[in-house]
């Protein structure tokens, strides 16, 4: 009997045995094939910064390791990306909302899909996507993030459009619509024309039937920028000089702004658009009606608004403030895609444009000198990966 229990022991323990070594060897298997069957992206070439400080000074490009793709990620070659003034504030760390250092440079952009997590659908190698809302880190050649980051668009959006449109083109769009109810024959005012909101400004309110009236700072060759944006549509353009009245009192220099108006048969504007402060936004208040507002989204003088009593008493003025991440922020992904889709098949019918220079990746610090203004007036700058 006992030599028998030994048996039916001994024949146990060697099943069990058995049973390890077919699981442990099923194990080894399964995890050689989530070995083999990963996907990783190449490596890629970034623009990073480990502390925040001048941008000329804390970036540097270097070779980035390759990444896992996960199962719900999308990996894509970056195609093109812009510089934009809110890079640079990320950059300098005086940005609202910006990332942990170290990171990679860059908001918005544009790229082709590489390759694809196994659990993502709608998306495939091949297409042109552009993250939306914007997420940093687009200064390099491979990113990869979540499929729902993701828009696809158009595979004939013109690329530089495509991997400037989010930022500045919906800015324009937003503070057109949201402010102030404008009707075809009425006007807005604006500081910063030459700029890209500004530009699009101007095409987007003529779309509409709505006059533009624009201030330019003065500079060499305001003649040729004064063409450059009539040809955009603008009805008329101010260098900041030739609005300038001194010693005169506000109510002579109403009259003197009738004058211009009246020549111009242009309504007095009932929306006028701040992005440079100081005497600039001044002039934008001194061209509003009565009851009019004044939206501010970006103060490059780095110069305080000063408003004067008598337009909040007598003229009634309004002043208020636009920041696209903020209106991004409030669960606006889906009308965010649908006016980005608008506005690229604006710029691919030729009906929105405005002034960029590609270039290459390995010219980014003569692009960034560029961006920083340290080489005179400039177009926006856009990287060609």
């Amino acid at each position: 009997m006992a030599v028998a229990r030994t048996v039916v022991v001994k024949a146990v323990n060697a099943g069990l045995w058995s049973l390890q070594r077919s699981r442990s060897r099923s194990l080894q298997q399964a995890q050689t094939v989530r070995a083999l069957s990963t996907i990783m992206s190449p490596p890629s070439k970034a623009v990073v910064y480990e502390h925040h400080g001048p941008p000329d000074s804390v970036t540097r490009v270097i070779e980035l390791s390759p990444v896992e793709v996960k199962e719900n990620q999308v990996c894509v070659k970056m195609l093109a990306a812009p510089i934009n003034p809110s890079d640079i504030n990320r950059i300098e760390g005086v940005y609202p909302v910006r990332p942990q250092v170290p990171a990679v440079g860059g908001y918005e952009g544009v790229g082709e899909v590489y390759s694809v997590g196994s659990a993502v659908k709608g998306l495939s190698a091949g297409d042109l996507v552009i993250p939306s809302p914007p997420s940093s880190g687009t200064w390099q050649t491979y990113v990869v993030k979540d499929q729902d980051m993701w828009h696809k668009i158009s595979k004939d959006s013109p690329i530089e459009y495509a991997a400037t449109v989010t930022v500045n083109p919906l800015t324009a769009l937003r503070m057109l619509e949201d402010f102030v109810t404008l009707n075809s024959g009425d006007s807005i005012v604006q500081n910063g024309a030459t700029s890209i909101v500004g530009q699009c400004v101007i095409q987007l309110a003529r779309f509409r039937g709505i006059h533009s009236i624009n201030i330019i700072r003065d500079r060499a060759g305001s003649e040729e920028v004064k063409e450059r944006l009539k040809a955009f549509g603008a009805d008329e353009v101010f260098p900041e000089s030739q609005l300038e009245v001194k010693n005169v009192k506000g109510l002579l220099v109403s009259s003197f702004m009738d004058t211009l108006l009246f020549i111009s048969n242009i309504p007095e504007p009932a929306l006028g658009f701040n992005c440079v402060g100081g005497n600039a936004a001044s002039l934008v208040l001194k061209f509003l009606r009565q009851g009019g507002t004044m939206v501010t989204y970006g103060g490059m003088s780095k110069k305080p608004i000063t408003v004067s009593t008598s337009s909040f008493i007598f003229k009634d003025l309004s002043l208020r403030g636009f920041w696209l991440q903020k209106w991004l922020s409030a669960d606006k992904a889906k009308e965010c895609r649908d006016m980005v889709d608008y506005l690229l098949c604006l710029a691919q019918e030729g009906k929105l444009k405005y002034e960029m220079e590609l270039v290459p990746f390995d010219n980014f610090h003569t692009a960034l000198d560029k961006a920083l203004g340290k080489l005179g007036s400039q177009p926006k700058q856009v990287i060609k990966f």
